[in-house]
């Protein structure tokens, strides 16, 4: 399997693979792997995750077989210091772009989801690690679900969830799916921050200009229509007539 992974992704710009049969966590090597001093554009993959995670610390299902686990190491250029909230973003819309390569339309269920035809298919989680105020490398993990065996049981779900063999092609494989992300993710990241690159996000949010309810922490839901994002990627709803922001942080954003 390792084989053919090197082999898919031959060609490619990447700083190093690891690949791993079983692991607890992709992202939790990778962060270990870049304090060790891996180069930029390195990626850790494994077949199989039994500890994956997503944001707020939930748990992300990954059989054998069935789902892309990857996880890939960034070290932040000068233009990307002041970018550090928008790589969810980047990781997002790679990956709606790459899904079009394989006839499968996807949007961005903000923060951090990719949802077709409004069911989640994967997430990102994306963990930086700091050197005093300096980000010194970002991790940004991915879990996507290819095959109907990587759908979790409707009873462990708190949002609807498809995979991606259920909505396009029968015939996507993983490691073509990682290679498009990662074409698609090189062609976005150096125009991270940019007006295209906020517009592309923009673009491709899911229920934009729909009613939604926005829980923030604890509070009360926010209920208004969702209009699009700020410049550092935060989200815009005009709630009672007043256009409220939406930082990052513990969000659950449901359409009404």
């Amino acid at each position: 399997m390792e084989s053919q992974l090197r082999k898919s992704l031959a060609g490619l710009p990447l700083g190093g693979i690891h690949f791993l049969q079983s692991v607890g966590s992709t992202n939790d090597v990778a962060l270990a792997w870049a304090a060790e001093g891996a180069p930029d554009f390195s990626i850790v993959v494994a077949d199989e995750q039994t500890s994956g995670r997503g944001r707020l610390g939930r748990k992300w299902f990954t059989p054998p077989g069935s789902a892309l686990a990857v996880s890939l190491i960034l070290r932040p250029q000068t233009f990307e210091d002041g970018n550090m909230s928008l790589f969810s973003g980047l990781g997002a819309l790679a990956l709606v772009d790459a899904l079009k390569a394989f006839g499968v339309a996807a949007q961005i269920k903000w923060p951090n989801d990719v949802l077709i035809s409004g069911r989640k298919a994967a997430g990102i989680l994306v963990e930086t690690a700091w050197m005093g105020d300096r980000a010194e490398s970002v991790v940004l993990g991915m879990g996507v679900n290819v095959s109907p065996a990587s759908v979790p049981p409707a009873a462990e779900l708190n949002f609807p969830a498809t995979c991606i063999q259920s909505e396009g092609p029968g015939n996507v494989e993983r490691f073509g799916l990682l290679r498009e992300w990662l074409v698609c993710l090189l062609k976005w990241r150096p125009r991270l921050g940019t007006g295209e690159f906020l517009q592309a996000w923009g673009e491709s949010l899911a229920f934009r200009g729909e009613t939604v309810r926005v829980w923030v922490d604890e509070t009360e839901p926010i209920i208004g229509v969702l209009e699009g994002l700020e410049a550092d990627g935060s989200l815009k709803v005009v709630a009672n007539g007043a256009q409220r922001i939406i930082r990052f942080g513990e969000i659950h954003l449901r359409p009404l």
